[in-house]
């Protein structure tokens, strides 16, 4: 099996969960309460690896990740139909799609609300006015409210890296610094 392959199957059984879950809570009028459910899994995957290690490792049973996730997930106070959903993947062996299913509503949501997600990796952590005027810059250029998904990459140097849908505008500094070097290239 090609690995492409095993990557379109998660996210096609990603997409599944999500679209159940959005289904439900736009029954109950719940959307902010997922939004708010993605955004808080995809902050906990980034930052635990023992979450990480409980969602993708065979060694544990179904019975105690139903558990693990069941606590976890009243824990982090995750809506009722996220805490359900996150048990029933566990007890299906699913719960290694968790971050693609996060991912997957949180667009489902924006696309619903009318906005757009930029993806932007910097080179330090935003502040809330920089983040602001960056929101409000990309709204400008796209035509729809902007949420943005920060992640800092140290190794930008400075500037940004901007991704909304299928355009990207790279900013940074080491981009920057590596078609200098490949223009010196050219010429000696």
């Amino acid at each position: 099996m090609d690995v492409s392959d095993t990557a379109s199957i998660s996210s096609g059984i990603a997409k599944r969960y999500a679209t159940a879950i959005f289904d439900l809570a736009k029954e109950q009028n719940a959307l902010d309460a997922i939004a708010s459910d993605a955004d808080t899994l995809i902050a906990a995957y980034g930052e635990s690896a023992d979450l990480r290690d409980l969602l993708h490792s065979p060694v544990y049973s179904r019975d105690s990740q139903q558990a693990a996730i069941g606590a976890l997930a009243e824990r982090m106070g995750l809506n009722k139909i996220t805490g359900n959903a996150l048990r029933l993947m566990a007890g299906k062996r699913r719960l290694f799609i968790t971050r693609d299913l996060a991912i997957t509503l949180r667009e489902m949501v924006a696309r619903e609300r009318g906005e757009v997600t930029a993806e932007v990796t910097a080179a330090a952590e935003l502040s809330d006015e920089q983040r602001g005027r960056l929101a409000e810059t990309l709204k400008n250029v796209v035509g729809r409210d902007v949420n943005i998904n920060l992640s800092v990459d140290e190794s930008l140097i400075g500037g940004l890296i901007v991704k909304v849908g299928s355009k990207m505008i790279d900013t940074s500094i080491r981009s920057k610094l590596a078609s200098l070097q490949n223009t010196m290239k050219e010429v000696g």
